[in-house]
């Protein structure tokens, strides 16, 4: 009789009332971490090996090396319920039939699932080569996606600030951040770390602006005079003399994406004031709007010293992406 109470209990906590349809539990992990299911003897060879080399690659832009994603490996005998509730997993198995799949929420919601499989570790290798950086992609945006949601839940009504009104964007703009400067032309705001060893000096900063359209084609040059300008102008240093300036030592990488549909250049690199010890990474998004006759800019710049930046700058480029033309 108990049994039979716990088994009912057990389809009533996993089916809804009002459908029928089933109720998944809550997926786990930290943003930017996929879990591979794979055996250890699979993993030892140049199939894992490839897949910590391209998921592993290090991002540009920031001052200390960091991977692309983090990687943990699990056996498929130890793919137990803990494991399964994971928000990002790659399945790599040696079949009979070779597949490339995506599946999302299959255990756990929101959750990615990809199945990669072929016939022996040669194909297996090439199947990785050939995909890894559209799964490295699925996995990111399928994070980036929830995170949105995360500050779509505390934005703020973005009205109250100028330069969006005046450029007539629309931003998701969690409620932390608080406003540095906002002249109708720049817009400038800030949000305080308060975890780690950043907690009380390290920040996330997200900026916008506009400036006339002169030509569509942009290198990394023009985007280092671009914000060098515009740090200069309302960015200020401590001191007399001192502003945010890309810094001179690297060089930032651009390359050309799109952003709601319009032709953008993506550049990462590190930021620093000029004569004085601030830096950090910052990451810029300057986006062809060939209507209004201008580059509509959002940029995000982290100051963390002394702790790892990727989720930082994570969080700026979710921020960055949520941008919406009105």
């Amino acid at each position: 009789m108990k049994k039979a109470i716990l088994s009912i209990f057990i389809i009533t906590l996993f089916v809804s009332c009002g459908d029928g349809k089933v109720i998944l539990p809550r997926s786990n992990g930290t943003f930017n971490k996929v879990i591979v299911v794979t055996k250890a003897s699979l993993w030892e060879t140049e199939v894992g090996k490839e897949i910590r080399a391209t998921f592993g690659k290090l991002i540009v832009g920031l001052p200390q090396p960091e991977r692309t994603l983090s990687i943990g490996q699990v056996a498929p005998n130890g793919f137990n319920s803990m494991i399964k509730s994971n928000r990002n997993i790659l399945v790599v198995e040696i079949s009979d039939k070779e597949s490339f799949t995506k599946n999302y929420n299959k255990y756990a919601s929101p959750q990615t699932v990809v199945y990669l499989a072929a016939k022996d570790e040669q194909a297996l290798k090439e199947m990785v080569e050939k995909h890894h950086k559209e799964i490295i992609d699925t996995f990111r945006e399928s994070d980036l996606k929830l995170l949105q949601d995360v500050f779509a839940k505390k934005r703020v009504d973005d009205s109250k600030y100028k330069t969006l009104q005046n450029l007539n964007v629309s931003l998701t703009i969690p409620k932390e951040f608080r406003t540095v400067d906002d002249t109708g032309d720049f817009l400038w705001l800030r949000q305080h770390l308060t975890s780690g060893i950043a907690r009380g000096t390290g920040s996330n900063n997200i900026l916008v602006y506009a400036l006339p359209l002169e030509s569509e084609e942009k290198k990394v040059d023009d985007i280092i005079a671009m914000r060098n300008a515009i740090g200069e102008k309302y960015i200020p240093g401590s001191k007399e003399g001192m502003y945010m300036i890309t810094e001179a030592a690297r060089t930032p990488e651009t390359k050309e994406t799109e952003l709601k549909g319009l032709k953008t250049y993506e550049t990462r690199g590190t930021w620093e004031v000029k004569n004085d010890f601030m830096a950090g990474p910052f990451l810029n998004y300057t986006m062809v709007d060939k209507k209004n006759n201008r580059l509509l800019v959002v940029e995000g710049f982290t100051y963390a010293p002394s702790v790892n930046k990727r989720e930082f700058v994570f969080e700026l480029e979710a921020i960055a992406k949520s941008i919406v033309m009105n």
